[in-house]
């Protein structure tokens, strides 16, 4: 069973989500349910908060095969590269709708995994988007925010008007 993903502008999309101290069998579970949800819907990365959890988890996998979900908890961005990477964005708590976003083609992120051991990996390309894209979430932001205002405006509304 996997919880409804919450509409923006639900207070959980724009609540930074508080940090894991353990990772427990109830954390597991909640990876477990995020990696579902993700694969239905189908996308290649979720924050907890999507789900209206206000944990500081994502997962994360653009692997074409499926199955190699990236299970992190307290995800950071330690190293950004200086080339970027443009990639139309979406999310599944503003439907129907999406925009082009830049962000760094590669990164350094520091994270605790399933094991709660604290790990770091480099992400590149769709990886790496989608984990920057995660790391949003965790601090209350979407990618809607990395668009001019007039541009987000327009997606609010379209998004509202195609739900109804």
């Amino acid at each position: 069973m996997t919880r409804p993903f919450v509409m923006y502008p639900h207070k959980a999309l724009r609540t930074p989500a508080i940090p894991v101290t353990e990772i427990t069998d109830d954390i597991r579970a909640i990876w477990d349910e995020m990696i579902n949800a993700m694969d239905t819907m189908p996308g290649v990365g979720l924050a907890a908060p999507q789900l209206g959890i206000g944990l500081a988890l994502a997962v994360v996998d653009a692997s074409t095969e499926r199955g190699k979900a990236v299970r992190m908890a307290n995800p950071s961005i330690l190293h950004s590269s200086i080339e970027p990477r443009t990639h139309e964005e979406g999310s599944p708590n503003l439907p129907h709708v999406s925009a082009n976003v830049t962000r760094p083609r590669a990164v350094t992120v520091r994270f605790m995994n399933e094991d709660g051991v604290w790990d770091r990996r480099d992400f590149v390309g769709l990886w790496a988007t989608s984990v920057q894209h995660q790391i949003d979430h965790l601090a209350g932001k979407m990618y809607i925010d990395h668009l001019s205002r007039t541009k987000r405006e327009m997606l609010i509304k379209k998004s509202a008007k195609m739900r109804n």
